[in-house]
């Protein structure tokens, strides 16, 4: 048997915000935006610990809405500015399903649709 198609998916996120790219028929086919994910805003918070909390649990929100759109991931790359590209790819090799992803990253400004696209496209050719 030839060797399986991957399936690969592209993310540019920031700790508000993400858009998914994937593959038009799963592991075939052109990029197109499958999504976007929007972290709902905590409240202000008078108490720091319960303020990182919250940021956490709203980020860890984010990753789950994300993972929601990339079923049976087998190649991702995640872009975008500051850390929490670093912070979705080892909340990845936490979550069991997802471990074995084989995740790369860079550091990009916002994007649009069109462009992130095009990028990912790159590579993954």
């Amino acid at each position: 048997m030839s060797e399986k198609s991957k399936k690969q998916f592209g993310v540019w996120m920031d700790t508000h915000h993400a858009t998914i790219v994937g593959r038009e028929n799963v592991d075939s086919g052109d990029f197109v935006v499958l999504g976007h994910e929007k972290e709902e805003g905590q409240g202000g918070n008078s108490n720091e610990n319960a303020a990182n909390n919250a940021e956490r649990d709203s980020l860890h929100k984010l990753f789950k809405g994300i993972t929601a759109h990339m079923q049976n991931v087998d190649e991702l790359h995640v872009t975008g500015p500051g850390t929490a590209q670093e912070q979705f790819i080892k909340y990845l090799s936490e979550t069991p399903q997802y471990k074995n992803v084989e995740a790369k990253q860079s550091t990009s400004n916002k994007m649009s649709d069109e462009s992130l696209i095009e990028y990912v496209a790159s590579q993954f050719n």
